[in-house]
């Protein structure tokens, strides 16, 4: 049981760090007021009155409540009841004695960190020494060996080190400011070093100031001038820390040098006994350094190795800690799920009724499946698998061995298009088993819904495919034991809890390719199946990047294949006409090519149109009533219109490569060969090389990992996942196997203790409550 100390603490934490991130009300999951509404709040009634409200504030006035919240939870206790009330007073911060031993937890001020010390660090959201320990520089510059400006080129980057022997300040025309400094190194030599229009930096210039200066070369004659891009200041170069050695720059702002910060880190190093949360046979187990040399190393390491290893440690930490919260991100770590028979001869049933055999792709994700089924605890798993590799029919077999052990079973899809298709779908696979299947989706009339939320309660339906109708309070099933979900990021994690309620198994399903490594991080507390083969003799799909110029020879091509009796997709990204993006809107494309092409019936799909009127648009399409569909991205998740052989995407440039591998995957669903069109109405050489990833490949997951090299994770779920954007030395482009050490030390650590209450893991429990805190998750343990 956390103390009232702890408590204030952990509950000043983000409050400070809301404070000094401008009141945005975004530091904290969920807004200040849900934070003082949990558990949390309620010993300090006080402060949750002094932020009551919080979200409704102006800025100023956020500021004010944040400040007067802030100095109650810092203040003396309040005296007795009797006692006259007195305003709260901060109590000055004893600064450690030389060589002092600190808490991690201790407040900046304890630190000798010169006058206005702690309130810089603060101001940067630093306000603990484990804050300071844990704020790594974001890059590093090996200063040992400063160039001989001689030899530098002309344009290369250098840092130079030295002492100001001259300064002038001219102005060659009105309102124009130049600053020249003459700095000598201590080799002896001089070079020349400009600002233009920096007053504020002259401070920093008084001769015999000793500065280090990062910048570009221009060289005149046999003279070196300096362009400057970065300054700091030395103030002791007999005990500097920002030269002659490997140095971390930081994060930081106007006023705040970096020789500070590493002054600020190296005391904090010095002060702070370090521990391990990691006992010595783990390290060992997984080749990583001790804490105390990975801190020392990322903040001033000795040599290049140094560094290496003090990285490879915290970023496997940063791993470690992810998947920790992801896997206890449940009510607990491991809940008691249902327990089928999932029997081979049922398996067999089911595949000797399909048109088809199972790909050995599917066999091996359908054994994973029925392991977890057979198991005690609750299957929690994700199958990811490319357009048209099985994933239905997988889920389908899953579901029927649900409902031979007496369970029913559900399928949510995020819109009614896709329900309504995998109705149709699940239909055709069990319904000459004898297996009832229902549909439960917004657009059906009241009775209806109520009929088969009464069919759903009295378990007269076996499996219910529906969208979130699926989660509304008056449904009620009798018997759930197996919740599949389609596309799960289009819902987010709390609408999927919903559905979860009962403790079903659950199965998560993808057609969106996601690296392995990013798949293990945003889907932590889920296992990984990937179904990477495609049935035999699907056709490849065709792809072809076009110029906008050509645009005229994209479309003479899709009326070639209407004129055959196929149909096609035009896809572009907006509804109406924007002014400052050079993108043709659907609408006024629709009316462009009903002039271009007037043979072709044409007609529009949009995200602005009712639930009702996209199905009866692409009702209309399935049944060739019209001939092209111009569409948004609406269409862009697991539409299924066989006779659509062409895709043409407009402006494809403005796509990321997995969006325009999805939108591509409308196509290619029957037995006509298919093709996709890309027209770029961007020329340049980068956005032509991206396209031609997309052009020479059909395999999603390469796409994919190319998507995550060149733009990063981004939000991929439909909450986001706290802990996912504060990855600050991650590389999950190329860190697949540490993350999949961490995820199984996480996955070993829980097994044995789910709530980590044994003595030896307080250590590891606390920096895992103090990491939450700071990505504002809420508290798992």
């Amino acid at each position: 049981m956390a103390t009232v100390a702890e408590l204030r603490e952990r509950l000043r934490r983000p409050l400070a760090a809301e404070l000094a991130s401008g009141c945005q009300n975004r530091v904290v999951a969920g807004g200040v007021d849900k934070l003082l509404a949990s558990p949390l709040g309620n010993p300090f009634p006080g402060v949750r009155e002094a932020l009551s409200g919080y979200a409704q504030k102006a800025e100023d006035a956020r500021g004010e409540a944040l400040r007067t919240a802030l100095s109650l939870l810092d203040g003396a206790a309040s005296p007795p009841p009797s006692a006259p009330r007195k305003a709260p007073t901060r109590q000055a911060v004893p600064t450690a004695a030389p060589g002092e031993r600190l808490p991690a937890d201790a407040e900046v001020a304890r630190l000798d960190t010169g006058p206005g010390g702690a309130r810089k660090l603060q101001s940067l959201g630093l306000h603990t020494l484990r804050d300071v320990l844990h704020a790594y520089p974001h890059r590093h510059e090996d200063r040992r060996a400063l160039p001989d400006l001689n030899e530098v080129e002309e344009g290369q980057k250098v840092t130079v080190e030295g002492k100001v022997v001259a300064k002038s300040r001219r102005s060659p025309r009105p309102g124009m400011l130049v600053i020249d400094v003459t700095l000598e190194t201590p080799s002896g030599g001089r070079v020349k070093a400009t600002w233009f229009n920096q007053p504020w930096v002259e401070k920093q210039l008084r001769e015999g100031a000793r500065l280090v200066l990062t910048g570009r070369v221009k060289k005149f004659g046999r003279s070196v001038q300096l362009g400057v891009e970065h300054l700091e200041t030395v103030e002791n170069a007999q005990d500097s820390l920002s030269t002659g050695r490997i140095v971390g720059v930081y994060d930081s702002k106007d006023g705040i040098s970096q020789e500070f910060l590493r002054r600020a880190a190296y005391r904090a190093l010095q002060a702070v006994p370090q521990g391990d949360y990691l006992p010595t046979h783990w390290r060992q187990k997984y080749g990583v350094t001790d804490l105390s040399d990975a801190l020392w190393g990322i903040h001033l390491p000795s040599d290049e190795a140094h560094l290496s290893r003090a990285n490879a440690r915290l970023r496997f930490d940063e791993y470690l800690f992810l998947e920790l919260r992801m896997l206890l991100q449940g009510e607990d770590a491991v809940l008691q799920g249902k327990r089928f028979q999932a029997s081979g001869s049922d398996i067999s049933t089911f595949e000797g009724a399909l048109p088809f055999r199972f790909t050995n792709a599917q066999r091996r994700v359908l054994l994973e499946i029925t392991d977890d089924m057979r198991s005690d605890q609750q299957m929690a798993r994700l199958v990811q698998g490319d357009v048209g590799s099985g994933k239905t029919a997988v889920a389908a077999c899953a579901l029927y061995l649900a409902v031979r052990d007496g369970y029913q079973g559900a399928l949510m899809a995020p819109t009614e298009i896709l329900a309504r298709q995998h109705y149709t779908n699940l239909l055709g696979y069990l319904g000459q088993l004898d297996v009832r299947v229902g549909l439960l989706i917004g657009a059906m009339t009241a009775k209806a819904k109520l009929e088969m939320q009464t069919r759903i309660a009295q378990g007269e339906v076996d499996v219910v495919v529906g969208t979130q109708a699926l989660i509304q309070e008056n449904v009620r099933f009798d018997n759930l034991g197996l919740a599949v979900v389609d596309e799960e990021h289009r819902f987010g994690v709390q609408q999927r809890r919903k559905l979860l309620a009962g403790r079903p198994d659950v199965l998560v399903m993808s057609a969106t390719p996601i690296p392995r490594s990013l798949a293990l991080t945003a889907y932590g507390d889920l296992e990984l199946s990937i179904i990477d083969e495609l049935p035999p003799g699907r056709t490849p799909i065709e792809t072809k990047l076009l110029q906008d110029t050509h645009r005229q020879q994209a479309y003479g091509f899709v009326m070639g294949r209407i004129r055959q009796g196929e149909q096609a997709f035009v896809v572009t990204a907006l509804i109406e006409e924007s002014d400052t993006l050079e993108l043709l809107a659907a609408t006024q494309l629709a009316a462009d090519l009903k002039v271009i092409l007037p043979e072709a019936r044409i007609d529009l799909l949009h995200g602005k149109m009712s639930a009702a009127e996209k199905d009866h648009v692409m009702n209309r399409f399935r049944a060739r009533e019209f001939d092209i569909l111009v569409s948004t991205t609406v269409i862009e998740v697991g539409v299924d219109v066989p006779n659509a052989s062409v895709m043409v995407i407009e402006n494809a440039e403005r796509f990321g490569l997995s969006q325009l591998h999805q939108l591509r995957g409308r196509v290619g669903r029957g037995t006509a060969k298919s093709y996709c069109v890309l027209i770029a109405g961007e020329h340049s050489q980068k956005t032509r090389k991206r396209l031609k990833i997309i052009e020479g490949s059909t395999d999603g997951f390469v796409i994919a990992e190319a998507d995550l090299k060149l733009r990063g994770p981004g939000e991929l779920r439909g909450t986001r996942q706290s802990g996912i954007p504060d990855l600050r030395l991650a590389d999950l482009a190329n860190d697949t196997e540490i993350i999949e050490q961490a995820r199984e030390l996480a996955k070993h650590i829980l097994a044995h203790d789910p709530r980590l209450e044994h003595p030896r893991l307080q250590y590891l429990r606390s920096e895992l409550q103090n990491r939450s805190q700071s990505v504002a998750y809420r508290e798992v343990i």
